[in-house]
């Protein structure tokens, strides 16, 4: 692999010069998607009609299913996906490519066909999550993209899904943006939302999709002032008795018997965000009802997990909110997702397919369609992937118990609207909160086991 010469310095001399504002999402790729474009132009193969395909062989270690996410969020790129002057003339000057592939790309948008499972759906091992057909040239160069967006969304969704259901209704607000990138925050907030999440902290997730946010105070706002109940009574001044009052930055009965002197018993809520959560929850509530606040609920932070959240059921804690662990992945930050070239069209119109067989690494090739078998309680009980039929093929529903799954996501180029912006945040949460009703109990449990339906190829 050769490597990228030095960008020169601008003539001014500059450094702050050196970092471009990224208009497009073309260059947040990696090198040998353009090379590889590069040497099929040359070699003539770079408009092979082909079938790209992004797929997990596995789910996480312990995981029993796992939850598409991002499919809104990479549409849009896709649709923004240009090379642009700026992109062009770095491309040229590092000598990144030749001059042939700069004029291809300089005329760079995408005309194929994706098709991909609906977002909010659970998927499991060898489901096709995403197909794309189009030229060699036009689906490899998504491959970095593709992979980006969909391996941190999905990891972020599958662990929310996991303390929504272990939550019991309660409702959990994501949190998580001083621990990760700044726009990882906001694509974390919207994939948790999906898998249930109830807001989110960050304002620029609320603005761009449209996410309820919430918060009030951290525990700089209570050390400002002279003392603790100074600092409540300017934050009820401010935003009225149902705010929420962080009462654990000294004392917890101490905080809890000030917020109640400073907003009266109609105290919207208080946070508690160290000690031992069963024990500290179980005093708070004796302490509130005993001071005739018997409506205030109790909100918890403290890094929270699916595991904290399920040790905390039996606990009368109204509501919760979690940052590190969501925005991790609870410990897998990353799906696994892998994008291969399944099957590419030969010197007629058929397709031939095409698969990689190496040890612990293989794929199986092919145009596929996938569907899921339910029991007649509506249970889901097995994933087919259906092969050498493409993503499009009609199937018998034999009377209800079996699902398409994959769904049009681009035509010819055209993104279906209905996935983009809110609204397709919405629809997404809509479908997650049904998908959710369909998988076996089994699926629920947080100790390690196996994906709760098996996958198999007819």
């Amino acid at each position: 692999m050769t490597p990228s010469p030095t960008f020169p310095v601008p003539a001014d001399g500059d450094p702050a010069a050196r970092t471009p504002a990224l208009h497009s999402p073309a260059l947040r790729t990696d090198r040998y998607e353009l090379t590889m474009v590069d040497a099929a132009i040359q070699s003539g193969t770079a408009d092979r009609e082909c079938m790209f395909e992004a797929f997990a062989r596995r789910l996480p270690a312990g995981r029993r299913y796992g939850i598409v996410a991002g499919t809104g969020r990479l549409l849009d790129l896709i649709r923004q996906f240009r090379f642009e002057t700026e992109e062009l003339t770095w491309l040229e000057q590092n000598g990144v490519v030749r001059t042939p592939t700069l004029d291809y790309l300089a005329n760079y948008s995408f005309s194929g066909n994706i098709w991909g499972y609906q977002e909010g759906e659970a998927y499991f091992p060898g489901s096709p999550l995403l197909l794309v057909e189009s030229t060699f040239a036009e689906g490899v160069i998504l491959e970095t993209l593709i992979l980006s967006v969909l391996n941190y969304d999905i990891a972020v969704a599958s662990a929310a899904a996991r303390m929504v259901s272990v939550s019991l209704g309660r409702p959990i607000a994501e949190m998580g943006s001083r621990r990760t990138n700044e726009h990882s925050a906001v694509a974390a907030a919207r994939a948790a939302f999906i898998a249930g999440f109830a807001s989110t902290s960050n304002l620029e997730a609320g603005r761009q999709w449209g996410l309820p946010t919430m918060g009030t105070a951290a525990h700089s706002f209570i050390l400002l002032h002279d003392s603790e109940e100074e600092a409540f009574q300017a934050q009820v001044d401010a935003f009225g008795a149902a705010t929420t009052l962080l009462v654990d930055t000294y004392d917890v009965p101490a905080g809890i018997a000030r917020a109640v002197k400073v907003a009266g018993p109609d105290l919207g809520s208080i946070r508690i965000d160290s000690g031992d959560l069963p024990t500290v929850v179980a005093a708070a509530r004796a302490q509130l009802d005993a001071l005739g606040a018997v409506n205030t609920k109790i909100t918890v932070t403290s890094d929270l997990d699916e595991f904290a959240i399920a040790a905390l059921s039996a606990s009368p804690v109204d509501a919760f909110g979690v940052g590190t662990s969501v925005v991790t992945g609870s410990g897998e930050p990353a799906a696994g997702l892998v994008y291969k070239l399944v099957a590419h069209k030969g010197h007629g119109d058929d397709w031939i397919s095409v698969a990689k067989t190496s040890t612990a690494k293989l794929s199986i090739g092919g145009r596929k369609s996938a569907l899921r078998r339910v029991d007649g309680a509506g249970i889901a009980q097995e994933e087919i992937v259906v092969l050498d039929h493409g993503p499009a093929a009609q199937f018998d529903s034999r009377s209800g118990l079996e699902r398409t799954l994959l769904v049009p996501l681009i035509e010819g180029g055209t993104v279906d609207n209905r996935y983009l912006g809110s609204a397709g945040t919405l629809r997404a949460r809509a479908h997650n909160a049904s998908v959710m009703q369909e998988l076996p109990i089994e699926a629920f449990r947080l100790g390690r086991g196996e994906a709760v339906i098996p996958t198999s190829y007819r």
